[in-house]
């Protein structure tokens, strides 16, 4: 079970906590900061797209990945996903099987991934990124996107964006263990071309004035919104949950939807789901005669064992999808055909790809 990020990361000023964990901090970016920066990445003959966030936690990675994959899919290219399986037990490179596998072995994000192309899970990003090129040719990718992954320097990426959540930004802008960030924000930044900050307008100023003055690339703006085909939420009495790193999203986009909230219950991001959960959670559906919604991600993690078979039955997901503003929409297109186009293929390439 990943543990919650502590509420103080998102304090200012830091409080006395963050201060004292400063010299550690120091030298936890220091190493990650090394370690981008003396990397020998590895070239594939394929472009790579990178999908990533500045902190830890959930900020919006597999939407604008699934995003990236749709836009790929219309301009005519087979793009296949790599990521690395965070939650399930397989260190790969291994082929999900959406239909056939559970989120306890591959994780519950590459389950949704492998539903729109092929996805490889891989502890180890180098192996996994050769596994995909070694795929049968007929569903063999032309494109690479890797869903995280940013601060892993293992492989050239010929176009990154961060997604920063319009809401927490970068926190206190300290790194791990006294802040959110990975790595510190300025090596980080020197591996983006683009950042992407998500949630309502009234907050994307406010985010990104933390990184305007220091960053030279494009800014898009968007949100992740109930896609189509949920209507009949509109009025619907619901029993919300969610297992993911801000469940107040989910929350917040069935109230979008029109739906009436009976009780909102949040869980640990990656939550595996018990029996004693699955019964509180079918007692208040049925105590207030409400549907249970929750995410795809955590409806792919409920498990089909007798303990939580009826709760996975009588669970539906809320389907949502990245929309960006018009313009950013155009933008981000254009980094798309830039990194399609790239002939940056100098680097060190793994021998015996196809």
């Amino acid at each position: 079970m990943r543990l919650e990020p502590p509420s103080w990361w998102y304090q200012e000023p830091p409080p006395l906590t963050a201060h004292l964990l400063r010299p550690m901090a120091w030298l936890y970016g220091r190493l990650a900061g090394l370690r981008m920066q003396l990397a020998e990445p590895l070239r594939l003959p394929v472009p790579v797209i990178c999908a990533g966030n500045f902190t830890a936690g959930g900020a919006g990675k597999t939407p604008l990945a699934l995003y990236l994959g749709k836009r790929l899919i219309a301009l005519g290219r087979r793009p296949g996903f790599l990521s690395r399986g965070y939650g399930g037990s397989l260190a790969g490179p291994y082929q999900v099987d959406e239909k056939r596998d559970f989120a306890g072995r591959t994780g519950d994000e590459p389950l949704l991934l492998a539903r729109q192309a092929p996805t490889i899970i891989a502890r180890d990003r180098r192996k996994g990124a050769i596994a995909l090129l070694h795929l049968p040719p007929s569903v063999r990718p032309d494109v690479i996107i890797m869903d995280d992954g940013m601060q892993n320097p293992t492989i050239a990426k010929d176009l990154t964006i961060a997604v920063v959540d319009g809401q927490l930004a970068i926190g206190n802008g300290l790194v791990m263990p006294a802040g959110p960030l990975r790595a510190p924000l300025y090596d980080q930044l020197s591996q983006v071309q683009a950042i992407l900050f998500l949630n309502d307008g009234r907050v994307w100023n406010g985010a990104a004035a933390q990184f305007t003055n220091a960053f030279r690339g494009t800014l898009l703006h968007g949100a992740i919104v109930p896609a189509s085909g949920a209507e009949w939420l509109s009025g619907t009495r619901v029993v919300a949950y969610a297992g993911i790193g801000r469940p107040t999203k989910l929350f917040a986009s069935l109230e979008q939807a029109g739906a009436i909230i009976a009780a909102a219950l949040p869980f640990p991001d990656h939550h595996p789901y018990t029996a004693a959960d699955a019964k509180r959670l079918l007692t208040l559906a049925s105590d207030y005669k409400a549907v249970l919604v929750t995410t795809e991600k955590d409806l792919a993690r409920i498990g089909a064992d007798d303990a939580t078979r009826e709760l996975r039955r009588r669970s539906r997901a809320l389907p949502v999808e990245l929309v960006l503003e018009p313009q950013d929409a155009r933008r981000l297109d254009t980094l798309i055909g830039t990194a399609l186009g790239s002939s940056m293929r100098d680097a060190r390439t793994a021998p015996g790809l196809p």
